[in-house]
């Protein structure tokens, strides 16, 4: 075997990334995990083949991750993804750091020694708020797309907070202030805030801080508005959805001796 793929089956998407023995990233794909994982995982492996044939052969070795691990059947092994994200995470800023990775369904924060072995982590309330799951139901009530919502923060003049907790709650408070005549955008950018929130009352954000995930992917000024909150650099993968794919492909390639 000399190429080596990682799927990371995610309660909303499953996400596949495929390198060489040299750990250069050959083909990637992203598709919806639906309600048959199984399936998922086989066409976000298929599609991330196609990309990576122009490059090699048909031989790989497949680790996987994530919620969904145990339906990925063509996987010699699987792994948490706790530990994946952290060996993403280190490959790209081999030192102590704080991974915050935003998911659909869920949040994690994992704290990372300079030896890349993870000392700790924790993960969100048993609640959509603090996800990409969130943000979704939000566009929704709000009728806007979600690929829309980082360009509507940008535009945002005015701090507006979105004080509850839950995302039910979240809701009724968005339609009492679109009612109130605030700005769309600046319901967005209180939404993005609220994440932000959710994340701080997790643990303590020490040292350098790393953020993953779909919600990182697509939304810059999200990222942008943490710094400015903690008022430090954040670092970002080249491709943060990815992380957690990319460490199980990671630890495939380790686990056939490269």
């Amino acid at each position: 075997m000399n190429h080596f793929a990682g799927v990371d089956v995610g309660a909303s998407t499953t996400k596949t990334v495929i390198i060489d023995k040299n750990k250069e990233i050959l083909g990637y794909s992203v598709v919806d995990s639906g309600a048959d994982f199984e399936s998922a995982a086989e066409k976000a492996f298929a599609e991330a083949k196609k990309q990576a044939r122009k490059k090699a052969e048909d031989k790989y070795s497949v680790v996987s991750t994530g919620y969904g691990r145990r339906n990925v059947t063509f996987a010699s092994d699987t792994k948490t993804e706790i530990s994946c994200h952290a060996k993403g995470s280190f490959f790209y800023f081999p030192k102590a750091h704080t991974l915050i990775d935003i998911g659909g369904q869920d949040s994690k924060i994992i704290k990372v020694d300079r030896s890349g072995r993870r000392t700790g982590f924790k993960m969100n309330r048993k609640c959509a708020a603090g996800t990409g799951a969130f943000l979704e139901e939000m566009a929704n009530r709000l009728k806007i797309k979600l690929e829309k919502l980082n360009q509507l923060a940008e535009k945002s003049k005015k701090y507006v907070e979105i004080g509850s907790y839950c995302t039910v709650f979240s809701a009724t408070e968005i339609l009492t202030k679109i009612r109130e005549g605030v700005e769309v955008e600046d319901l967005v950018r209180g939404v993005f805030y609220s994440v932000i929130q959710r994340a701080l009352e997790m643990d303590p954000l020490e040292g350098d801080i790393v953020m993953s995930g779909g919600v990182v992917a697509h939304n810059p000024f999200f990222v942008g508005m943490f710094e400015e909150k903690l008022g430090k650099e954040i670092f970002v993968p080249p491709l943060p959805q990815m992380t957690g794919a990319f460490g199980a492909a990671l630890y495939s390639l380790e686990k056939k001796g490269g």
